[in-house]
Parts: C-alpha cells; sequence; structure tokens
C-alpha cells in the first residue's frame, strides 16, 4: 500500500471517528434512582435534575436525596462511557485521541 491510500485511509478512520463521537456527544443518558432521574449529555454536562416530589422531605430523607442524585449522575455518566466504548471500540484503543 502506497503512502497516499494509507493517508486516506487514516483521514476517513479520523472522520468516521469523530462522527461517532459528534453522535454520542450530542445524545442524552438518562441515570435514575428512587426519587431521582437525571440527565446529562454525551459531554458529561448535566442537562436536568428530576426530584419526585409526591412527598415532602425532612432533613434526613434531603440528604438521602442529596445520596441518590450523587448515584443518579453516577449511573448517568456510566452511561456515556458505555455508548462512547460501544461506539469508539470498532476503531481500536488508539492513545490521545479524545
Amino acid at each position: 500500500m502506497n503512502m497516499q491510500a494509507m493517508m486516506k485511509q487514516a483521514q476517513a478512520l479520523q472522520r468516521d471517528m469523530l462522527k461517532a463521537k459528534e453522535e454520542v456527544d450530542n445524545s442524552e443518558f438518562v441515570g435514575e434512582s428512587s426519587l431521582v432521574k437525571v440527565t446529562v449529555k454525551g459531554t458529561k454536562e448535566v442537562v436536568k435534575v428530576e426530584i419526585d416530589s409526591s412527598e415532602s422531605l425532612d432533613k434526613d430523607e434531603i440528604e438521602m436525596l442529596q445520596d441518590m442524585i450523587v448515584i443518579a449522575v453516577n449511573e448517568a455518566n456510566k452511561k456515556v462511557d458505555a455508548a462512547l466504548d460501544k461506539k469508539m471500540g470498532k476503531f481500536g484503543n488508539i492513545p490521545g485521541l479524545f
């Protein structure tokens, strides 16, 4: 394979990788725990936090709710990581790319 063909192949691979990353970045992922639902972008930016307000909460419940928010955010971020692994896994592991 000549050098030009290799460069074209590398450029095509880079375009495909950037497209896959962009698809994940533009997606939204939801993490949930019992009273909390958190939506994050593929960039791991928190978009929305929803709290089930069907019950009034006391101080202890608010502390528990804070823990649930952390759990929901972490779950949503794990979904982002899984989507990135799924989309980017076909390209192999190229260090320093993203």
